[in-house]
């Protein structure tokens, strides 16, 4: 009886993570990440809360080996994995291993949360239509090649425009160029800088990644 008692006591110390309901999980997400990870956070905060109560976290792949998203991955209990140019000079070689590495997972959905790599063809592909990126602008607008980070917030500043905000879109061979799931939109403040406005539209990046992720878990399993 004592044993069981302790046994008890020293579960319930232990710290909460996605994978204390993983029985209730459906669809296997890998997220790639390249930098701190504040998305990779909103999708594991959804998923703790319940509202992605379909989904769970199978692993966190880093173009980065400092990424503080490891760490993030690290606190939570879920796997971190560096796949870095360093260790695979060759973009080939660096696709197979990713692939491999989500193979093993048994990845259902690939999610791109600050992600600053390229796929391969043949992992985008081997993944059509269960591939989805975050981008903090309203797509077709400041998107394709060059925009990332701080370079768009700077191109809807020096545009004028008057609205901006964040993009969930799938991800195809082109960039920038796959079918939109979500959009949100964010006022262009008088006065904003390239730091403000990108603050605005984190915030909503935040709201709009776990409200894509559960549709598509949605319609994922629809199909199953």
């Amino acid at each position: 009886m004592e044993q069981s008692v302790n046994q008890a006591m020293n579960q319930s110390n232990q710290p909460a993570n996605q994978f204390n309901t993983l029985e209730k999980r459906t669809v296997k997400i890998s997220v790639l990440v390249s930098g701190g990870g504040s998305n990779l956070q909103s999708v594991i905060d959804h998923i703790k809360s319940g509202f992605l109560d379909q989904a769970i976290i199978v692993q966190v792949i880093s173009s980065s080996a400092d990424a503080y998203a490891l760490e993030r991955a690290k606190n939570e209990g879920i796997p971190g994995i560096a796949v870095t140019r360093q260790q695979w000079p060759e973009e080939e070689k660096r696709n197979e291993e990713i692939l491999r590495l989500l193979t093993e997972a048994g990845t259902d959905l690939i999610v791109l949360a600050g992600y600053m790599s390229i796929l391969s063809p043949e992992l985008i592909s081997a993944y059509s239509d269960r591939i989805i990126n975050i981008h903090p602008s309203l797509i077709p607008r400041h998107c394709g090649k060059g925009y990332y980070g701080k370079r768009v917030h700077r191109s809807v500043l020096e545009s004028g425009d008057l609205k901006s905000g964040a993009t969930v879109h799938y991800v195809d061979e082109g960039i920038d160029t796959g079918r939109i799931i979500l959009q949100e939109t964010v006022p262009v403040e008088p006065g904003d800088t390239e730091d403000s406005l990108a603050a605005r539209v984190l915030a909503v990046e935040h709201k709009i990644l776990p409200r894509a992720v559960k549709l598509f878990c949605e319609e994922y399993l629809k199909g199953k």
